[in-house]
């Protein structure tokens, strides 16, 4: 009996990384920033409860993240000029991607645990900050690649709209990173535009993935 014969079915289901996995868990980890976000919620299950939301949802962000890495294929690519080589735009915008996912791991983490205004300011605000910048750079990245790829101006394909989307998310981020500096008694600069732009950022990144989920493409399946 062949090794790969011995390899059971649900092994191989679960650990080989999928565009249909990669989009799930975006959605349910913006689907979670969205709730921690959402107005009220905080005011109504406390800020402990929004925190394990961003918590959580960091997790399934920086699965996601991995699994788009690994799947973004070569490093570098041939090219007819310069060095005759080059870093892919494609991977850079996975893997800058990933990056911010992890600092996100930190803030959140940490944001279960801050009880002073330096530990806010160094363990959640710098972290989110610097993650906020990571996705802004790759968001960017995401549209260069499909421009040199394809082209500039496509609204017919999903796939522009999805990098469009995704890249009003990293807008998004980056504004609510803004808003939320700690100031020296302990505030935030904007505590609603912080939220604000959480929540519109989640939402774009939910839809991002939606719009680019397997099922709903004609003719692909779960193992794209």
């Amino acid at each position: 009996m062949s090794i790969a014969a011995e390899t059971p079915r649900w092994h191989a289901a679960l650990l080989t990384p999928t565009l249909y996995k990669q989009c799930v868990s975006f959605m349910i980890g913006s689907s979670l920033f969205a709730l921690g976000s959402a107005p009220g919620f905080g005011t109504w299950a406390g800020a402990s409860a929004a925190n394990i939301c961003y918590f959580v949802g960091a997790w399934f962000f920086t699965a996601a993240a991995f699994i788009q890495l690994v799947r973004s294929g070569a490093v570098k690519t041939t090219v007819s000029y310069g060095s005759g080589v080059m870093v892919r735009a494609e991977w850079l915008a996975a893997a800058t991607q990933f990056v911010g996912t992890l600092l996100f791991n930190v803030s959140t983490t940490a944001a279960l645990q801050s009880r002073s205004v330096t530990q806010e300011k160094r363990l959640v605000w710098s972290p989110d900050a610097g993650g906020s910048v990571a996705f802004l750079i790759s968001g960017v990245l995401v549209i260069i690649a499909y421009t040199h790829a394809r082209k500039f101006w496509d609204p017919r394909a999903a796939d522009w709209w999805s990098g469009q989307i995704n890249l009003i998310g990293c807008l998004a981020f980056g504004v609510s990173a803004v808003a939320a500096f700690v100031t020296p008694d302990g505030a935030t600069v904007d505590s609603t535009l912080a939220n604000t732009g959480t929540f519109v950022g989640a939402l774009c990144f939910f839809f991002a993935s939606f719009l680019v989920l397997p099922m709903w493409s004609r003719g692909n399946n779960s193992t794209t």
